[in-house]
């Protein structure tokens, strides 16, 4: 198999919920408008190639490129994660992720997820409807590409080309841990929403910008997040990426009923997901091995699961 590292070099930051306003006219143009010089709703012109917004109870979470970065204004109220981020992204047979079957984080758990979190290498997941993205710092990345050389083999992409990594430089050998177990040591939960992971045309985006708008910015007020949801067990959750002109939508049922039917992509068994939220209280970025002590025994007990990590908490769906 290949591990391609992407190149785009990533930020991840938190805006709190509610000072979503401040950051919507840059959040808007980064989803759904083109290019400055660009009149035609292209991805190809896009004004980034790495953008997720994922919207929980407690913030919203956006990993976005440098370039798109850009576009958010500066805010006491934009926490961003000190560190910049590559993507990792796992590759079948060949070809680019687009093309690629989903993957599922229970499939990479034994081959990537594991052996990073062996050598103390903390990733960030994000599970789309295309394929898995692992996250990690750009400073660990020699650490990362020495620990998986066995296993796969890594390529790089530049200015869209894929080419082999350079070997940066790190020769001296990680004595391989012993296997342990890893017992899962934050707290879980998991809410009454039913979820489904789907994705839709690029070019039928602008027959529903305005609803997704809505969905994305405007649907969540006061009354939405207090009356009811919390005594029913729902929570408030809705993640839309745009990566390289790819869509991926996680939602829950009555979002989704939300939008006209044969739009979106579904399997064809209309499979829906219950969520799994990881973590008590806000999980930080330093901690390793919280993805593999969820995807771990999952894999060992062959279920699919999608995997989302948020700047305060980790979801996974099964």
């Amino acid at each position: 198999m290949e591990l391609h590292i992407l190149e785009h070099r990533l930020r991840v930051a938190s805006i709190a919920k509610e000072s979503i306003q401040l950051f919507t006219y840059g959040l808007i143009k980064l989803a759904f408008l083109p290019a400055a010089n660009h009149v035609l709703l292209l991805f190809a012109f896009a004004r980034c190639k790495f953008f997720s917004l994922t919207e929980t109870p407690e913030d919203y979470t956006i990993i976005v490129d440098e370039e798109g970065f850009l576009e958010l204004p500066s805010s006491e109220h934009l926490s961003v994660a000190d560190a910049t981020w590559l993507a990792l992204n796992v590759v079948s047979g060949g070809g680019g992720f687009s093309g690629s079957q989903p993957i599922g984080v229970t499939k990479i758990a034994k081959s990537v997820i594991a052996p990073l979190a062996d050598q103390n290498i903390s990733v960030f997941m994000l599970s789309t409807y295309q394929t898995d993205f692992i996250l990690v710092r750009e400073r660990d990345l020699p650490f990362v590409m020495h620990t998986l050389a066995a296993e796969f083999t890594i390529l790089r992409v530049v200015n869209g080309e894929t080419v082999a990594a350079d070997d940066l430089g790190i020769t001296n050998g990680f004595v391989k841990p012993k296997l342990v177990q890893r017992p899962v040591i934050h707290p879980l939960s998991s809410p009454s929403n039913m979820f489904c992971v789907t994705s839709l045309d690029p070019d039928t985006l602008p027959t529903v910008a305005t609803l997704l708008m809505d969905v994305m910015f405007y649907s969540n007020g006061v009354k939405d997040s207090v009356v009811g949801n919390e005594d029913s067990g729902h929570i408030r959750f809705f993640s839309f990426s745009l990566i390289e002109g790819y869509i991926s939508l996680v939602m829950d049922v009555q979002t989704q009923q939300r939008f006209p039917n044969n739009l979106l992509f579904t399997s064809a068994s209309g499979e829906l997901w219950k969520m799994v939220r990881i973590g008590g209280q806000p999980l930080g970025f330093d901690e390793c091995g919280i993805v593999a002590q969820i995807s771990e025994p999952l894999a060992a007990a062959d279920i699919p699961a999608y995997y989302i990590s948020t700047f305060k908490f980790d979801h996974a769906l099964v």
